[in-house]
């Protein structure tokens, strides 16, 4: 530990009453201060990524915390990844957390020991029948909120109206139609909307039903000749939730039942929610007259997330399973998964549920096996260490140029050329960025090791990298395969 975590340890306390608990444990784990200057602290960080998130989120109740303290309230923030094994402040020993019933895995032969307790099952919704007149079955699920739903710029503008109808049903968008993928989150937003709505006063009676429940109910009402009492059921509620509209495609008799269920809805100023996954006008095979209703209110998309965003959501669900996961392991999924949240999460599950098993800490290592085994990434090509390659023996600039070169099936002379295509350019950023950021080699010197360069062409190749690994997942998954491979 340094000579300043006493300090930082008081300015934590204070922090800690100022920022969501959850949110607290994951970012500020293996933090300190570094040093203490005349006029700024100097604060370490143990993730790259961290870096942008503090200045971005806690740098102003880190200000606030110094200046209780009587410490200079500017702050240097500076990325040092040895503070994750020595140094760092363990915030579960510094609040003496008790785990509930936690399996242990081992994280190395040292014995070191993290606490994964069991993942929580989600409390099951019950079936809320209305009386006499009003026999409406609700199927929401309790653990959907819009508070809980992590809200980025690919989703915005939908939970914006979302909470915008929750305040005001039938008044606000009606209807609302969101559209997307698949696992984006869209009966998130739907149900956690219906869960708002069914909290208001004045007993709000809300059903949510997929468009397949609502069809398999016309067929079996129009068997048992129980029509009216279907009639009754959707049209006597105060909002009305279909999710996956598409679904009524080509089924002429249920699209007519919506079509007279959603009038009389609409006329009454009853709020109607719909999910699809293509906008209206794409909708094939759906009625021209319910396409045309569907564009008469608020018309709003979801798409997947991006990279902040996709970490974000996996912080939470980590804070929801009550895991503690290694920053850079969560890191390296955020960046290497782009195809719904629904997979995000369910590979943190299988992340978590697979150390459990094995009784080892998640790792970038583990979780790539993982990601290897299920198709989601695809090993560089055919690339492998010789024997005198392996882990820590690359020491010189030339050692690491011709690593970087053959790691990208090229050439040394191709890197210290002059050549300026892109496969090309991109590869010699990255070896211009591990230069510096690992090994610490000053501009000068990088820029003479590849060709003679100016010093500043290096600068701004290094702070190109920088900014894009915040948003570039390949650049990432390329710069993470590369320090693994040679021991950084």
């Amino acid at each position: 530990m340094t000579n300043h975590t006493e300090t930082w340890k008081q300015v934590l306390t204070s922090l800690s009453a100022k920022i969501k608990k959850t949110d607290f444990l994951v970012w500020f784990q293996d933090t300190n201060i570094l040093d203490v200057k005349s006029d700024a602290v100097v604060i370490g960080l143990p993730s790259i990524f961290a870096e942008e998130w503090f200045k971005k989120k806690y740098v102003d109740f880190i200000r606030d915390s110094l200046k209780e303290i009587n410490l200079p309230t500017q702050i240097n923030f500076v990325t040092d990844s040895s503070l994750a094994n020595e140094g760092g402040v363990d915030l579960r020993a510094f609040f003496n957390q008790k785990p509930r019933k936690p399996r242990k895995i081992v994280a190395s032969q040292n014995a070191q020991v993290l606490d994964i307790p069991e993942v929580k099952k989600a409390p099951v919704p019950k079936n809320i029948y209305a009386t006499e007149t009003r026999t409406v079955n609700i199927t929401l699920n309790p653990k959907y909120s819009l508070h809980n739903f992590v809200v980025g710029s690919n989703s915005r503008l939908a939970h914006a109206a979302c909470c915008a109808v929750a305040k005001k049903p039938g008044m606000a968008y009606n209807p609302l139609f969101i559209y997307g993928d698949v696992g984006l989150g869209k009966t998130h937003l739907l149900q956690a909307t219906g869960n708002a709505i069914s909290r208001r006063p004045n007993s709000n009676y809300v059903a949510y039903v997929t468009a397949e429940k609502f069809t398999n109910e016309i067929v079996e009402s129009i068997k048992k000749n129980s029509v009216r009492a279907f009639r009754n059921k959707y049209r006597n509620v105060d909002c009305l939730i279909i999710d996956d509209i598409q679904f009524l495609a080509g089924k002429g008799r249920t699209q007519e039942e919506f079509f007279h269920t959603f009038n009389e809805l609409y006329h009454a100023n009853k709020q109607i929610i719909i999910s699809s996954d293509k906008p209206p006008k794409d909708l094939s095979g759906v009625e021209s007259r319910l396409v045309s209703r569907f564009e008469m209110g608020m018309i709003v998309d979801v798409t997947f997330p991006d990279y902040e965003t996709c970490l974000a959501i996996l912080l939470k669900k980590s804070a929801e399973l009550d895991v503690l996961i290694p920053s850079d392991v969560l890191e390296y999924i955020a960046s290497n998964l782009h195809s719904s949240i629904r997979e995000l999460e369910g590979i943190l599950v299988q992340v978590v549920a697979q150390s459990q098993l094995e009784g080892i800490l998640p790792s970038i290592d583990s979780v790539t096996r993982l990601l290897t085994k299920l198709g989601k990434i695809t090993p560089s090509a055919n690339f492998q260490l010789s024997s005198e390659e392996k882990v820590g023996s690359l020491k010189s600039i030339t050692e690491v140029i011709d690593f970087i070169a053959k790691f990208f099936n090229l050439t040394p002379d191709d890197l210290t050329g002059v050549k300026r295509s892109r496969d090309i350019m991109i590869p010699r950023q990255i070896c211009i960025y591990i230069l510096r950021y690992d090994y610490q080699v000053s501009f000068e010197k990088i820029g003479q090791e590849l060709g003679g360069r100016n010093h500043t062409t290096a600068m701004h190749a290094y702070n190109k990298v920088k900014k894009q690994l915040r948003r570039d997942h390949k650049l990432l998954q390329n710069v993470n395969e590369i320090r693994k491979l040679i021991g950084l």
